[in-house]
């Protein structure tokens, strides 16, 4: 029959899997007479090779069995199949729900899990080390009864070399159980979602091999082993391999025989499967079944070995397409050695040089880097980093040795470790897991300035921005409202920028220093007022920010909290002679107020924001209104009273924005009170911006300031700046400056993070300016960028020198 005439295969694929990998798709959607249907989260990179998709959540095992099997319902499905380890366990079950061949979940489940396997091995006859399983630390001690050292440690599901770890006596597997219960998660290794439990067995020495089997219908129809070489102990990071195996054949076949009888007994009939073992001093041994085809270099070393294409011949298992034994020549096509690069130490990559080809005298046949300058690399045991692999062929073993050897000398890279200032790492310690933990912290606290302050401004959409805010509670009230809509609207407003962004809700903290902790989080865009609701704790946001050495915008903590005491603020501005109205402050109600201060005088609430506590009461005209409402903020408020000469004049909004010497100031904007009705104080109470009095009617707003003298205004402009540069104000603010009736300007207050919502003022005047509310937050991001270029994390803490 022609090919033309064969009937098309419909071949399920769950999942794509990543980028890494898509020299697998090509290869499907380049077999004759496929249609490939996959089942992925979402279309991604792989639309071009997939001919229809089955949007499902493969993590979601009952709803993605749900979803494909609906789409059965109308659809051919001849196979499936997967190249993921994480995908092992939903493969079996749709193999399962469709009656379709491949692997019966009963049994899977119980291979993947390592200890099942083991007790499978152990009950069956074959061969296996003494192990145990360790839940929890309370088992800890049985290790040292049950098993003799070595041991190894290693998580029951996983498919890399992860957190498996040789421990030579009882206190190296203490530290080392420590280490893997912080660290162990499926960030690190994907194939872990299915459990973190951690199995402990005896060490199998000898030589460690991989056994890659086509099986069909209970028969091997291809098998193919490869040499493994000696990983850097204690940790098990794959280093080369070698393909044909050069063991005697004597062993190869008793490796062989040994696999099949596994295979046999588990029941398993058909599958590509890469087995696991080692030849020990005491015959072989299985270490783990892997039901599916082997990763990285498997498939091009049995390729160009062997000519037998591994990814063909799944699709013909899992499509019960029959196909008689393979005969392996005497001797291979190409002798094969392959090289993975694993970093010598934890760092980021300051310099790489790849060729951009190699030569056919080379003799490469695979070259993968992953990783680029600035990227961040872990090794063990801060983490298990794989930059890549490359493959040489040669006419015998030596010579593929050879060419390989000669080629790697072509690849140069250099790691800046992890270490910089700190101490971690410095301190002499009995273990290499000791300090572990506190190594990754600062490791990924290191990375992330690293990678935010080398990142060009034509790239900075290519960040990760968290938008710290308060997020409202269903009893929340105008102000709370408020604050959320700030956050939301900069975050809809990244988003549509191309930023990837999360909220941080500081009223929840215990959650907020979590999320700062898990996610790979590049820059904070602070505008959070509350903690737990408090505006009392709005500087500790910026405080956890700091001691997290998480980049973030806007003033520091001492800023904030100095900012927030009006008392302290005022001291600071007259010993500066900073103009601002007489005052006198108040914190017990047995203090006298300053006779000298000349009436109507306004009683504010000496560390509250949004104006909570004005009203117009607050202004006074005589002592028994002043007592009154002195006490109302002492006893009802519990705040101390600040006491200022009231100031009769327009007020006016000065929004800077910048840092050091490129500060800019944006146009001005000016209340006029020329509506006010008779009886009523010309100031901004809290009803005038929560409440329902409508205060539009009674002010002007000028945005710009009009028939205003120049002189005036250069003066008010002046004078904020000097505010902005005494309370080290960074990246933006926004000052207030009221006249008295003489026309002089007095500083009210300098409020270091103002509401920037899309209606208010600060992004309002920069609108003036032809700069939208994008491009608003984008310098604000850019300027929090510069700042820290160059400078240690903590220097933005110290006061900037020269400062008048």
């Amino acid at each position: 029959m022609s090919e033309d005439k064969i009937p098309q295969k419909s071949i399920l694929l769950i999942n794509t899997g990543s980028t890494k990998k898509r020299f697998i798709l090509q290869r499907l959607a380049a077999l004759k007479n496929i249609k490939l249907i996959v089942a992925n989260k979402e279309k991604n990179w792989a639309e071009h090779y997939v001919d229809e998709w089955i949007l499902t959540d493969t993590n979601n095992h009952l709803k993605a069995v749900k979803d494909i099997s609906r789409y059965a319902n109308d659809h051919k499905i001849d196979g499936v199949l997967t190249f993921w380890e994480d995908d092992v366990l939903l493969t079996s079950k749709v193999a399962d729900h469709l009656g379709l061949i491949g692997i019966p979940y009963q049994i899977s489940s119980g291979v993947r899990n390592k200890a099942e396997f083991r007790a499978f091995c152990t009950k069956n006859g074959l061969p296996a080390p003494k192990n145990i399983l360790v839940r929890d630390e309370s088992e800890i001690d049985q290790v040292a009864e049950k098993l003799s050292f070595p041991v190894v440690i290693k998580p029951v599901y996983g498919s890399s070399s992860a957190f498996v770890i040789k421990a030579d006596d009882m206190d190296e597997f203490r530290d080392i159980y420590n280490y893997i219960k912080i660290h162990v998660s499926q960030e690190v290794e994907s194939a872990l979602h299915d459990g973190t439990q951690l199995l402990v067995e005896e060490y199998i020495d000898g030589d460690e091999v991989d056994i890659d089997i086509l099986l069909q219908n209970g028969k091997i129809k291809f098998w193919s082993i490869c040499d493994n070489y000696q990983t850097q102990e204690p940790f098990f990071m794959e280093t080369n391999q070698a393909i044909p195996s050069q063991l005697p054949e004597n062993d190869q076949e008793e490796l062989l025989d040994m696999a099949e009888a596994v295979l046999e007994k588990l029941g398993i009939m058909n599958g590509c499967i890469h087995f696991e073992a080692k030849y020990s001093s005491k015959g072989p041994v299985p270490i783990e079944v892997n039901m599916r085809m082997g990763g990285d270099e498997v498939y091009s070393f049995i390729k160009e070995a062997w000519d037998v294409d591994f990814i063909e011949y799944a699709v013909k298992i899992a499509c019960g397409e029959y196909f008689p034994v393979i005969k392996k020549p005497e001797e291979p096509k190409q002798y094969m050695v392959s090289k993975s690069f694993i970093p010598p130490t934890s760092g980021i990559i300051s310099s790489l040089i790849l060729p951009k080809t190699f030569g056919k005298d080379d003799k490469v046949d695979q070259f993968h880097f992953y990783k680029k300058v600035g990227d961040a690399v872990y090794a063990p045991p801060m983490g298990y980093d794989f930059m890549g692999w490359m493959t040489a062929y040669g006419d015998n073993p030596l010579d593929a040795e050879d060419n390989l050897d000669a080629a790697y000398k072509q690849i140069e890279f250099e790691i800046i470790p992890f270490s910089g200032d700190s101490a971690i790492g410095k301190t002499k310690r009995s273990s290499q897991f000791s300090a572990a933990s506190l190594s990754t912290v600062e490791a990924q606290n290191q990375l992330r300035m690293a990678r935010l302050t080398a990142i060009e401004k034509k790239d900075m959409r290519k960040l990760k921005i968290a938008i710290a805010c308060n997020l409202p509670k269903e009893d929340a009230g105008l102000i709370e409202a408020e604050l959320y809509s700030v956050g939301n609207n900069i975050k809809k407003t990244l988003d549509k920028l191309g930023y990837q962004t999360m909220f941080i809700d500081f009223n929840d903290v215990g959650k907020a220093i979590n999320q700062l902790q898990k996610e790979q989080i590049d820059l904070v865009f602070n505008v959070a007022e509350r903690i737990n609701g408090s505006s009392l704790l709005e500087p500790h946001v910026a405080s956890i920010l700091d001691a997290l050495k998480i980049p973030y915008t806007g003033s520091n903590p001492l800023t904030l909290a100095f900012c927030i005491d009006k008392i302290k603020v005022k001291k600071l501005l007259t010993y500066h002679q900073i103009p601002t109205a007489k005052w006198d402050y108040i914190y017990d109600i047995s203090e006298e107020v300053d006779p000298e201060l000349n009436f109507p005088l306004i009683v504010k609430p000496a560390n509250t924001d949004n104006s909570i506590g004005i009203t117009q009461d607050s202004v006074v005209s005589n002592r028994k209104e002043l007592k009154k409402q002195i006490t109302y903020v002492l006893e009802e408020l519990k705040c101390p009273a600040l006491i200022e000469e009231y100031l009769d004049g327009d007020e006016y909004d000065v929004s800077i924005i910048g840092n050091g010497e490129e500060v800019q100031v944006l146009p001005l904007s000016r209340t006029v009170f020329d509506k006010m009705p008779k009886g009523m104080w010309k100031i901004y109470p809290f009803d005038a911006k929560y409440g329902g009095t409508d205060y539009k009617k009674y002010v002007t707003v000028e945005r710009p300031p009009k028939n205003v003298n120049s002189k005036l205004l250069s003066l008010i402009s002046e004078i904020a700046l000097d505010t902005y540069s005494i309370l080290d104000a960074h990246d933006y603010a926004r000052i207030e400056v009221k006249l008295d009736h003489n026309n002089n300007p007095h500083v009210l207050e300098l409020n270091p993070n103002p509401s920037i919502n899309i209606p208010d003022c600060v992004p309002s005047v920069a609108k003036l300016m032809n700069i939208d509310y994008g491009e608003f937050l984008e310098r604000i991001i850019d300027m929090a960028i510069s700042r820290y270029k160059g400078k240690h994390p903590y220097q933005h803490l110290q006061p900037r020198i020269g400062t008048t």
